[in-house]
């Protein structure tokens, strides 16, 4: 058979097994062909694709997007495969795999090439480089990617996708792979043995860590009075979140979130502090600040998803990671246990219990919560009129007046999100990614649904969030799901609305229209910039981007596509649009007029920045200024 009939035939018969269960890994492909993979690729799982489903994108990106949300949903034990032809569809998908690497997300790739013989040279699409004619587009995916390969004979299939699989299926080295298939080598013909299409399946396992560093762990948290947990996105995959809840509830000590870490545990839950960081609660934050002992786990430590360089200002405080990755259990000169976050925290949790561990918390906690919930209820309050104040700084009057002026609006971005919380499913997803959105969520939003929560924030890549819909909505069909996204975001990339509606999937996507790049304009802002090309403004009289606001209806963006669409400018018409939105049977698209400069804002946390050292206005020096102060109360590795 043909090399690419032999790839069909063995994907087809890929499984994982996690704790005893044992579940299909690839379901299908998604595909936009092109000359280089049409009549080659396309031909086999035309011929017969056995079990594995065929998707068209409409960008090979956000085809990948769509991909990297499905095996997220799924806690990575499902994955679509993306194929593209040579060339721009390959490069579009480079993006995709640097997000799913960042993340440890599989998403596997097969963008096809150049001919191996280099008999057609040029070929259509073709990347030449002088120097080494070796090189082609796909190239460009090796920094991106966890294990890369290219098929230039037949017989390298083999190794190259058994390889594939085994990085795939590593909660260690999980990532982006890519395995280029060359056109002509796509069609080539060879004997391959039936032991390559056997049935394989890949075993997750659970490592729990080795007994010197589990008592290592315990000795600290032992000795600490006012111990602090992250849960990251390693409890969410590792499905230790109960495990987690009961250990914080037994031994006293209160849990704060990343971004990847969020609806691992239940918001409801007595310890949960809410997301932390630059992106956290003021609750979370305080606790933090004071924090003798940190306990990371399953998380990367980012400096926004966590601001671990600075947050924890205790002089004396010790930091303890829980990771199954040694690399990243070994930052922060911390005190490691390396094994997966589910197995080793049971371990943990029965040393603690042996030295009769409980922390010295009374009532701060229960404070730090009760003081969150006031901000939470004036935040759900918080809508434009009289007195009215942007909870951000902003620099040039016109904005907000102007906004209102041309939408009529009311509508804040903290309280529509409040409002969003309340009228939507408790059981439902929502999802979200780059751009101010994920602040305020990570902060705001509350779901006691497991897996709830999907944020894309180790890349932080916008345009992510409306095939991510499709992606979540594939993986669990079940469930409901809304996107949250900017106006930016969906302006960036929203092409695979359209496979949405191929599929016939009810999805809803929420646009917050806000005239512009809400979170960088603020960047800008707090840091004495003014605004330079971050609003979506028409170009002045004096070649400037200071113009008009530049009104855009994206209610009737959505209708071109078929789907219902609403407008929603107060919080009645947002909760009452949510309410249609739920009982319509097809995909649905809410445009929310969004008060510029009405996001939340800083709670007693610090993010390092770019600093200008020399020149610039009084208001940029003032600003840099600050952020070397704060680098001074920082960590410096």
């Amino acid at each position: 058979m043909t090399v690419a009939q032999a790839l069909v035939k063995f994907l087809d018969n890929q499984y994982v097994s996690f704790d005893g269960v044992e579940s299909k890994f690839v379901e299908g492909i998604f595909t936009i062909f092109g000359h280089g993979i049409a009549v080659g690729l396309g031909q086999a799982l035309d011929e017969n694709p056995g079990s594995l489903k065929v998707f068209q994108g409409r960008n090979e990106q956000g085809m990948c997007h769509a991909a990297i949300a499905y095996a997220k949903q799924l806690n990575r034990r499902g994955i679509i495969a993306c194929t593209s032809s040579v060339g721009p569809g390959a490069a579009n998908m480079v993006t995709a795999a640097a997000t799913a690497t960042v993340n440890n997300i599989p998403l596997l790739l097969f963008p096809s090439d150049t001919f191996a013989s280099r008999q057609p040279d040029p070929v259509l699409q073709q990347l030449e480089n002088p120097g080494d004619l070796s090189i082609t587009t796909n190239d460009a995916f090796k920094p991106v990617c966890r294990y890369w390969d290219r098929v230039t004979r037949p017989e390298q299939l083999m190794s190259a996708v058994i390889n594939a699989m085994r990085v795939l299926t590593d909660p260690t080295q999980t990532g982006a792979v890519c395995v280029s298939l060359p056109q002509d080598v796509q069609g080539e013909s060879f004997d391959f043995p039936d032991y390559f299409f056997a049935k394989r399946t890949h075993r997750i396992t659970r490592p729990v860590a080795v007994e010197e560093e589990l008592e290592a762990v315990a000795e600290v948290i032992a000795g600490a009075k006012h111990p602090l947990v992250i849960v990251g996105g390693g409890v969410k995959y590792s499905e230790a979140g109960q495990v987690m809840e009961d250990f914080c509830a037994e031994f006293s000590i209160p849990f704060s979130e990343t971004q990847a870490g969020k609806s691992a545990c239940i918001s409801s839950h007595s310890m949960c502090l809410g997301g932390i960081g630059v992106t956290g609660t003021l609750a979370a934050n305080k606790i933090a600040l004071k924090a003798d002992v940190v306990v990371a786990v399953g998380t990367r430590l980012g400096d926004f998803a966590t601001s671990s360089k600075w947050q924890f200002q205790n002089p004396d405080v010790k930091i303890v990671t829980i990771n199954n990755s040694r690399y990243h259990a070994e930052k922060m000169d911390a005190v490691t246990a390396v094994g997966d976050a589910k197995v080793t925290i049971e371990a943990l949790g029965a040393k603690l219990r042996g030295k009769g561990y409980k922390s010295a918390y009374t009532n701060e906690v229960k404070d730090a919560k009760a003081a969150w919930d006031t901000e939470m209820k004036r935040l759900a309050g918080y809508v434009y009129g009289e007195n009215f104040e942007p909870t951000v700084k902003n620099r040039d009057p016109r904005t907000v007046p102007q906004f209102v002026e041309l939408t009529g609006s009311s509508l804040t971005q903290a309280a529509a999100i409040c409002a969003a919380r309340e009228s939507i499913g408790k059981n439902d997803n929502i999802i979200t990614a780059g751009g101010s959105l994920p602040s305020d969520l990570q902060r705001i939003w509350t779901t006691d649904k497991r897996g709830g929560y999907h944020a894309e924030y180790g890349y932080s890549c916008m345009g992510y969030e409306v095939a991510a819909t499709l992606g979540v909505k594939l993986a669990q069909p079940e469930s409901d799901v809304w996107a949250f996204v900017g106006d930016g975001s969906f302006q960036m990339l929203h092409s695979e609305i359209m496979t949405i509606v191929q599929e016939g999937l009810k999805v809803n996507i929420l646009v917050f229209d806000n005239c512009g790049f809400g979170c960088i304009n603020n960047l800008q802002m707090n840091n004495g910039v003014s605004s330079l090309a971050t609003e979506f403004r028409r170009r002045d009289k004096n070649g400037k981007l200071l113009g008009d606001l530049i009104p855009v209806d994206y209610a009737k963006i959505a209708e071109g596509y078929g789907l219902k669409s609403y407008t929603a400018r107060t919080l009645d018409e947002l909760k009452s649009v949510i309410a249609d939105a739920k009982r319509q049977p097809g995909p649905v698209l809410i445009d929310l007029k969004i008060i510029p400069k009405t996001m939340t804002d800083g709670y007693e946390s610090w993010w390092n920045i770019c600093v200008v050292e020399q020149g610039g206005s009084e208001d940029v020096r003032k600003a840099a200024q600050a952020t070397m102060d704060g680098r001074k109360k920082a960590r410096l590795y």
